[in-house]
């Protein structure tokens, strides 16, 4: 029985089943007494009664499984078109057709939904304009997008299968995350490299995304000269404009005849204006070249406390109160982190002398990192967008230069600056953000 087929055994176990009343109305049959024509007839008939039922039987059996089988050899294959026949529910048969059929559902609604999350994932690949590449364990390509067929200067059947090195990509695939330079097509460019890891059918792939910084920083370095020029440009004609003026006027006095008895008043007091502005322009751009010329900090062990306190104390025009906070000391460059502090206090009494209003300073510790605050009371900020754009100043006779110098020396720290208006009252804070350590 143990090497016979399923429905082999079905039918064997049938026959064997019905072979007791078989013999049994044989052996009456053919000891009664029946006539000869009769007693093979009814045999004839028993046999083949008895032989028939097993058959039945065994096709019952195997038709349902056959049916099963051929269903979940097509959902084997993908195809989700098939259904079983529906049974009694309350039959074990019924139950497994009925769950056959939930499962076909639930396949053919999971495989729809890959199918669209995939489609959408080869759009959104495609239509980026980030080249994207795909490695296997021997660093030969097997997935790029249009953008790294643009990159490489070659169709997608030309790239498959090749080499990273044979394709420029051995560096970036080698190297860590970063930014780095690059050359492709014998373009120089700037790119942002990213790296990551997948499995696609359990065999490890490395995932290689590449970012143009070049025309992204062009731009933004075009628009930084435009600003720079813009109020180089505003600053030296004011400048300028007074100093032709009072040229001219004095050109003209000396050409007078007879010459003024005031002429000598008059070339003093001119020449006395052009070298007013001339110094005023010398300092513009002397803070100017402070600016570009400010150095790598130097770290050293800072007291918070101390540095805050000795900053506050510098202002005489108004009394600032400090709210101490926790005793740290951190590593950063002092006289640097004193030029910062400085201009932010000096900032917030300028605003509080205009109002009669009060200027706080203090510091605070947010997990990792010190913060240091400056509230004032004054009218607020009304230009956020050009806090820290060189020379551009709300305060006459302002240079300009504080804020960005003060973001400079915050980011060189690896820090951050903000400032924001107050929600409480008028007025603006000041929040410095500083790593401990």
């Amino acid at each position: 029985m143990a090497r016979l087929r399923h429905e082999q055994r079905i039918l064997v176990m049938t026959l064997l089943a019905g072979l007791p009343g078989t013999l049994v109305a044989m052996i009456l049959l053919w000891t009664g007494d029946f006539a000869l024509k009769l007693q093979w007839t009814l045999t004839l008939i028993v046999s083949a009664g008895w032989l028939g039922y097993a058959f039945a039987v065994k096709e019952r059996v195997v038709r349902p499984l056959q049916a099963l089988s051929n269903m979940l050899a097509a959902l084997r294959e993908g195809d989700y078109s098939i259904r079983a026949r529906r049974g009694s529910p309350r039959g074990p048969l019924g139950l497994a057709m009925m769950e056959a059929n939930i499962l076909g559902e639930t396949l053919r609604g999971q495989r729809l939904g890959a199918l669209e999350a995939t489609a959408l994932l080869r759009r959104v690949m495609e239509e980026i304009d980030v080249a994207v590449f795909a490695f296997d364990a021997e660093n030969r390509l097997r997935l790029v997008n249009r953008a790294g067929e643009r990159l490489l200067g070659r169709p997608l059947e030309r790239a498959i299968g090749r080499g990273a090195s044979s394709l420029g990509l051995a560096r970036p695939l080698e190297e860590g995350p970063g930014t780095i330079d690059l050359t492709f097509q014998g373009r120089l460019g700037r790119w942002d490299v990213r790296h990551t890891t997948f499995r696609q059918e359990g065999v490890p792939h490395r995932l290689l995304v590449l970012t143009d910084l070049s025309q992204a920083l062009r731009q933004e370095e075009r628009q930084a000269w435009k600003r720079l020029i813009r109020v180089l440009s505003h600053e030296i004609n004011n400048s300028l404009a007074p100093i032709k003026s009072t040229a001219a006027s004095l050109l003209s006095l000396t050409r007078r005849e007879p010459r003024p008895a005031d002429l000598d008043d008059d070339v003093e007091q001119g020449l006395r204006v052009i070298s007013g502005r001339s110094e005023a322009l010398s300092r513009f751009m002397a803070s100017y070249a402070d600016l570009a010329r400010l150095p790598p900090p130097t770290p050293g062990p800072v007291d918070v406390g101390a540095w805050v306190r000795r900053v506050a104390e510098l202002e005489t025009r108004l009394p600032v109160s400090v709210c101490d906070g926790p005793e740290l000391t951190i590593e950063a460059d002092g006289d640097q982190l004193d030029q910062l502090l400085i201009n932010l206090v000096r900032n917030g009494v300028d605003a509080a002398l205009e109002t009669g209003g009060a200027v706080q300073v203090g510091w605070r510790e947010d997990g990792g990192k010190l913060e240091v605050w400056v509230r004032d009371e004054g009218l607020g900020l009304s230009d956020t967008r050009n806090l820290f754009v060189p020379f551009y100043s709300t305060r006459p006779g302002g240079s300009g230069i504080g804020l960005v110098l003060s973001l400079q020396i915050a980011e060189g720290h690896g820090g951050a600056l903000e400032l924001r208006n107050r929600g409480d009252r008028s007025g603006c804070v000041a929040t410095l953000t500083l790593p401990k350590s």
